[in-house]
């Protein structure tokens, strides 16, 4: 059997996930050749077509859409879990229009949120740097403001930096829906059969996370950027919810009105892996 190339990153959400799928604690029909990157790696994997399977920004899917599907379960998505625009104490939300940004990626759903809030800002105020850099450079004023997701959000006031927009409320307060941040997508040409199997057997993994914590932290771990037990436990119970294991019809909603923001029209429902 040939193996699917799998990607994911190595923030605790994903790990948490997919560690029954990487260990083999969970079994399938599918054999699986697996690539831990961040998450601006796999966008631009997915973008060049070089993947089969992989968590993506939301962002992201707009540009891949005609090849790629996305799934029901292993999406990144709800309420209270939006990036969070952080500064320095001596700095404002008024200092914006001319500050510099670090930013985690082009393709990640947290800068199209702050394109869409600011859209007067200019590409030469925009810094991109890996997401575990961001505080770094913020807080040795290599950049005014730093563009938080993943554990960043849970850590920047040990460093004394302050946040100023909170972008999940300001999504949440615009769309009354979940902000969809990141999710799990599949090449089309794998066919319905596979991509159904997969989708059983990642779900079985979430399933396994939660049955045997235990285990599976010692793989979460191995990865985090942060080792604190508490910052872990936090970025899982934020992230990993029940559009984690089931996208829903509200989840479903959510990603189309993110794509919509984008292309100012109504979306097609082929973004899914189910009207394959």
């Amino acid at each position: 059997m040939a193996l699917l190339s799998l990607g994911f990153s190595p923030c605790p959400n994903d790990t948490f996930m997919f560690a029954g799928l990487a260990n083999g604690w969970v079994r399938g029909d599918l054999k699986f050749k697996i690539i831990i990157s961040d998450v601006e790696t796999l966008n631009d994997l997915v973008m060049r077509q070089k993947i089969d399977i992989s968590k993506i920004s939301c962002h992201s899917l707009y540009y891949i859409q005609n090849k790629y599907c996305f799934l029901s379960v292993g999406a990144a998505l709800g309420y209270g879990c939006g990036p969070l625009l952080i500064t320095r104490p001596e700095l404002s939300l008024n200092d914006l229009p001319s500050a510099t940004i670090a930013i985690p990626g082009k393709y990640t759903t947290a800068y199209l949120l702050l394109r869409l809030y600011a859209p007067y800002l200019k590409e030469k105020q925009v810094i991109f740097l890996p997401f575990d850099q961001i505080i770094e450079n913020v807080y040795t004023k290599k950049a005014d403001f730093g563009l938080l997701i993943h554990e960043g959000r849970f850590v920047y006031s040990k460093y004394g930096l302050k946040s100023v927009l909170d972008l999940g409320k300001w999504w949440e307060n615009q769309t009354h829906l979940p902000l969809p941040l990141g999710g799990i997508v599949a090449k089309k040409s794998l066919g319905p059969d596979k991509i159904e199997i997969f989708t059983q057997m990642l779900r079985e993994s979430i399933l396994f996370a939660y049955a045997h914590p235990g285990k599976v932290m010692k793989y979460v771990k191995k990865y985090a950027a942060y080792l604190e037990d508490e910052i872990i436990k936090q970025h899982i119970e934020l992230y990993v919810n029940q559009f984690s294991l089931n996208l829903g019809e509200q989840g479903r909603r959510a990603v189309q009105t993110l794509m919509a923001h984008i292309e100012k029209r109504e979306v097609s429902e082929s973004l899914f892996c189910n009207q394959v």
